[in-house]
């Protein structure tokens, strides 16, 4: 599978079957990961990790504290795509076994991921 990117006009595709997403919360700077999935049906989120807690970041239940991380499962279908926007306090990583790149720091960037094979569906 690919991943597409798509940010200010241009698309860059990765080949790889999984990604690590990352930011830190732009009030609270604790730190946000998610580890998602490519698949032919669409970004499926495999685990989720908090850097502690603050206002509006509880650990939602069932969470674990594993290495300082509250460690949990979202239950969510898999999405088409995930839209990411930054306030220019945000910032987002991508990191896959490839490496890690910086997206979005500037404020009002918008970064579009999704399966490559879904990029060429209308939007």
């Amino acid at each position: 599978m690919s991943l597409c990117i798509l940010a200010a006009g241009k698309t860059v595709t990765l080949t790889v079957a999984a990604f690590t997403l990352a930011w830190t919360h732009s009030v609270e700077k604790t730190r946000w990961q998610e580890d998602w999935k490519v698949m032919p049906s669409g970004l499926q989120i495999a685990e989720a990790r908090i850097k502690g807690s603050g206002a509006g970041m509880e650990p939602p239940e069932g969470s674990v504290l594993r290495d300082g991380w509250w460690v949990y499962k979202p239950k969510m279908a898999p999405q088409r795509r995930l839209v990411l926007a930054a306030s220019g306090a945000t910032g987002w990583t991508l990191c896959t076994i490839q490496g890690c790149r910086e997206l979005a720091r500037a404020a009002g960037d918008a970064i579009l991921l999704e399966p490559c094979e879904a990029s060429s569906q209308p939007r």
